[in-house]
C-alpha cells in the first residue's frame, strides 16, 4: 500500500513539475514578445502620392511639413505654434520607409523634452488641420512667421506651381 502511495505522489511529482515546467516556458515566451512589442520604434518617415506629387508622411499618413524660419536644423516653432504645427518625435533613431533615403533622417535636440526627427536637416511637423491621411491644407500657409511646405523625398520644399520629374509639383527651394 505504501508502495502504491509512493507511486502515485511520484506520478504527481512529475505532473506537477511537468506543469510548472510549462507555465515557466509559457511565462518566459509571453515575457519576450511583451518586451518586444513595449520595445519603443523609431519614428516613421515614409512617401504618399497626393495632389502635390509624393510627399513625406508619418505611420499615420499625415502629411509632413518643413518651417522656413527654422535654421540649421533647429526648431524656430514656439510652444503656441506647436499646438497647431506638432512635431514629429521619435525616442530612438527615426525609421525610413520605401523611397525616403535613411541618411536623410535624423533627430535634433530636444524639443521641450522630445527628440524631433529631422529630414535633409529640416525638422519635420504635422499640422492639426489635416484631417485625414493624404491631407496637405497646411501647404504654403504663413503661419507665425514663415511659410510651411510639404517635403519631397528629395529633402526639399515642395511648392505649387514648380513642376516635377514625377509628373506631380515638385521641390522648391527648401530655406
Amino acid at each position: 500500500m505504501n508502495h502504491m502511495l509512493s507511486l502515485r505522489r511520484f506520478g504527481l511529482g512529475i505532473v506537477l513539475g511537468t506543469i510548472a515546467g510549462a507555465a515557466v516556458l509559457v511565462a518566459s515566451a509571453y515575457a519576450g514578445t511583451a518586451a518586444k512589442e513595449r520595445a519603443p520604434k523609431g519614428a516613421l518617415v515614409a512617401l504618399r502620392k497626393t495632389a502635390l506629387g509624393s510627399i513625406l508622411v508619418d505611420a499615420k499618413g499625415r502629411t509632413l511639413y518643413l518651417f522656413e524660419k527654422d535654421r540649421t536644423g533647429m526648431s524656430a516653432c514656439d510652444t503656441s505654434c506647436v499646438k497647431f504645427w506638432p512635431p514629429l518625435v521619435s525616442r530612438t533613431t527615426p525609421r525610413a520607409g520605401k523611397g525616403v533615403q535613411k541618411a536623410m533622417l535624423g533627430v535634433t535636440r530636444p524639443h521641450n523634452g522630445r527628440r524631433q526627427v529631422t529630414y535633409a536637416g529640416h525638422p519635420l511637423y504635422a499640422f492639426v488641420g489635416d484631417k485625414t491621411p493624404g491631407d496637405t491644407s497646411g501647404e504654403g500657409l504663413t503661419n507665425f512667421g514663415a511659410e510651411w511646405y510639404a517635403l519631397a523625398a528629395s529633402g526639399r520644399a515642395v511648392e505649387p506651381g514648380q513642376p516635377s520629374s514625377s509628373g506631380g509639383y515638385g521641390s522648391g527651394g527648401g530655406w
